[in-house]
């Protein structure tokens, strides 16, 4: 490593997107996963979607408990 960098050039935020989402890894057991699979296959819908709606349902579930 140098001991001193010129960022006099820069420019800053030039990768800053705010309204950038963050794509997280989730990983899921093999079993959950497969019963995920094939939900998705017989509802013909995307793994994703399931997941999202789940968690969604659980997040206002949790929501009515904690008001």
């Amino acid at each position: 490593m140098k001991e001193e960098y010129d960022f006099s050039g820069g420019e800053r935020g030039k990768f800053y997107h705010a309204d950038s989402e963050l794509y997280l890894p989730i990983y899921l057991d093999p079993e959950v996963a497969d019963f995920l699979r094939k939900l998705a296959e017989e509802k013909g819908i995307e793994v994703h979607t399931i997941v999202n709606d789940w968690i969604k349902k659980n997040i206002a579930l949790v929501e009515t408990v904690i008001q």
